[in-house]
């Protein structure tokens, strides 16, 4: 058996999410700084184990004082928390148009729970210095009050300030490192 280890392309490579704010618009923030790793048989990517980590104080909102209220202990606590991170349990093809579902666990503020994501899987390519690449979108949505991300403020309306409710998503291009048979 071959055993593949595939590195992250960040400049090739985003991690973004989207809360609604005032539950009438959608304010996206993305993380500057990520990893993540991929290891394969072959270039099989259903047998893919693959492990991601954030640092929860690069996230950016466009917004500094936001930014800075998403790094403190109301939310990701950077100070104590230094990333966010997800380890697949399984990546399980759902159709032959290249569809995956990304199950795992992901863990924020010390706290782990399964998610289960949506993939596309866009092909594999060499880039013109000849190294394989393969790309990925993903997406999914969690609720942000199962990490214990609960900060909140009601509105005089009724609603609320920030939505339970987080979208992911991100455009994700690995390149191949290491073959090694076992």
């Amino acid at each position: 058996m071959t055993t593949t280890k595939w590195a992250l392309d960040p400049t090739h490579s985003e991690i973004q999410f989207k809360v609604k704010h005032l539950m009438i618009t959608n304010v996206t923030g993305s993380f500057k700084q990520f990893n993540a790793a991929v290891e394969t048989e072959g270039d099989d990517f259903t047998t893919a184990k693959i492990s991601f980590d954030a640092a929860t104080a690069s996230v950016d909102t466009n917004n500094e004082q936001r930014d800075g209220h998403l790094k403190s202990a109301d939310f990701f606590d950077s100070e104590n928390h230094a990333n966010i991170s997800f380890v697949s349990t399984s990546f399980v093809k759902k159709d032959n148009d290249g569809n995956f579902t990304l199950n795992g666990n992901l863990t924020i503020k010390n706290v782990t729970k399964p998610v289960a994501l949506n993939v596309e899987f866009a092909g594999m390519e060499k880039d013109p210095w000849g190294n394989a690449k393969a790309g990925f979108s993903l997406n999914g949505k969690i609720n942000r009050k199962d990490w214990e991300l609960n900060w909140n403020a009601a509105l005089e309306s009724g609603g609320l300030l920030v939505s339970d409710e987080v979208r992911l998503s991100a455009e994700i291009q690995v390149v191949k490192q290491v073959e090694a048979t076992a």
